[in-house]
């Protein structure tokens, strides 16, 4: 790992993170292609794509539900009840955190409100590649099924015989997963954003890839909804002299083992620490199966810094907004208030990151790359969307038509002003016609009635 070490009145660069983005300009070209010939050619650029790429002719994409429930049948007990168990976390957590509908009266009768409508169609992308990923499937599914997305269809990569992960498939079933197609890459993500004679449009993306499926999402963005443009995992973790250092090792390496990209800070007090933690790593790394890939992040994209102080630190990781951030530290519960960038955040030396990605409910799709200075991790409000609801009385109208024709004149608006004066000027016609008409005796009218 590279180190650096801080000094009193220091403060850390955020130019020595070396991020590179998700968008290679190289990548973006290329991906632009490939959108193109799918919006253009349908399932016939899909086969030839999927035929080049995943290096497998398919005579068809959908899986037939029969395949699924196999596929579920063949996964073990033990397994399957994991999985049962994580949907079942990740469905409470959302569930508590479903927006409503609200609506107001104001005094003067006006009604105003917001109202929340499940998106109509979602795709989720589930990467294949270096590993499976099942609970992808759940943490992408479940807060759209909690939402009330009537239509979920999932889209992942086949294999070199046309299958898919029957662990994938299994997870599809549990999260209720509507369809599922075995196409992956920037074809798929153009497949779900324009339609195919095979592949139904939807209206929203989700689900982390490689960096033609981010580039794709980035491309096919404004035409559908996406959820955020992923990058390569990360993880920071602030480790005071109290930490384990084999704890804080094998948690970094959690990370890193995901993808030679993924990134992994380190920010603590005492250079003598980091050294200990290295010692772990390289005990750690020889008993990895994924080694190779592990060690690529470590050196190429693990940082150690060496803070002189807690502010410090702080300040680091705040510049950092690593996607996960643990904290190995005494009292770590009271540091929450000062932490204002991170995608999730692991409170104490008993919650590694792995409890996040699994089973603890809170959504494992989070924001990477530094954006977690503005956006949030997949919830429940991503499958929906608000309309506002405005109904005016009379009295409502005349009350705001002042404030309302101030500033549609003052923007230069002729008829949004008009459009309040004419229906105020109307009214005040028909109430000066009521009170010049001839009335018969008997009449009725309100006016007569009063008198």
């Amino acid at each position: 790992m590279r180190r650096i070490v801080l000094e009193e009145g220091r403060v850390f660069d955020e130019s020595v993170l070396e991020r590179e983005g998700v968008l290679d300009p190289d990548v973006l070209t290329a991906t632009a292609a490939i959108v193109g010939e799918v919006r253009k050619r349908k399932d016939e650029a899909l086969f030839e794509f999927t035929e080049k790429f995943d290096h497998v002719t398919l005579t068809e994409f959908r899986v037939p539900d029969s395949e699924i429930d196999d596929a579920y049948d063949s996964i073990d007990v033990v397994t399957i009840e994991a999985l049962e168990y994580a949907a079942s976390a990740i469905w409470d957590f959302h569930d508590r955190s479903k927006s409503q509908s609200w609506f107001t009266t104001r005094p003067d009768g006006s009604f105003l409100g917001s109202k929340v409508t499940p998106l109509d169609s979602v795709g989720i992308y589930i990467p294949g590649g270096r590993a499976q990923y099942p609970s992808t499937v759940l943490m992408n599914a479940i807060p759209a099924k909690v939402a009330g997305v009537e239509k979920i269809v999932m889209v992942a990569p086949p294999s070199v015989s046309g299958t898919i992960d029957p662990c994938t498939l299994a997870a599809a079933r549990i999260a209720g997963v509507d369809e599922v197609y075995r196409v992956g890459g920037a074809h798929a993500i153009a497949a779900l954003a324009y339609g195919t004679e095979s592949i139904p449009r939807v209206c929203k993306i989700t689900g982390p890839g490689n960096a033609y499926v981010a580039a794709a999402k980035k491309l096919v963005s404004g035409d559908v909804g996406i959820d955020m443009i992923a990058g390569p995992s990360e993880v920071c973790i602030l480790a005071d002299m109290s930490a384990e250092p084999e704890l804080v090792a094998i948690d970094l390496m959690a990370q890193a083992e995901h993808d030679p990209k993924a990134s992994c800070y380190l920010v603590t007090f005492d250079e003598e620490f980091v050294e200990e933690v290295e010692e772990c790593l390289e005990t750690l790394l020889a008993k990895s199966p994924r080694e190779d890939i592990t060690r690529t992040a470590l050196l190429d994209r693990g940082l150690a810094v060496v803070c002189p102080s807690f502010a410090s630190a702080i300040a680091t990781i705040n510049t950092i907004a690593p996607e996960h951030l643990e904290l190995h530290v005494i009292d770590a519960m009271e540091l929450l208030g000062a932490i204002r960038n991170a995608g999730a955040i692991f409170v104490g030396e008993y919650t590694p990151e792995s409890v996040g990605d699994y089973v603890a409910g809170p959504n494992h799709t989070l924001p990477t790359g530094g954006t977690a200075r503005f956006s949030s991790p997949l919830s429940v409000d991503a499958f929906v969307k608000r309309s506002s609801v405005i109904s005016y009385t009379l009295p409502a109208l005349v009350q705001d038509a002042e404030a309302i024709t101030t500033i549609a004149n003052r923007e230069g608006l002729w008829a949004h002003a008009e459009a309040v004066n004419m229906r105020i000027d109307l009214v005040q016609a028909e109430f000066e016609r009521m009170n010049t008409i001839e009335h018969d005796e008997g009449c009725s009218c309100g006016s007569c009635s009063d008198e």
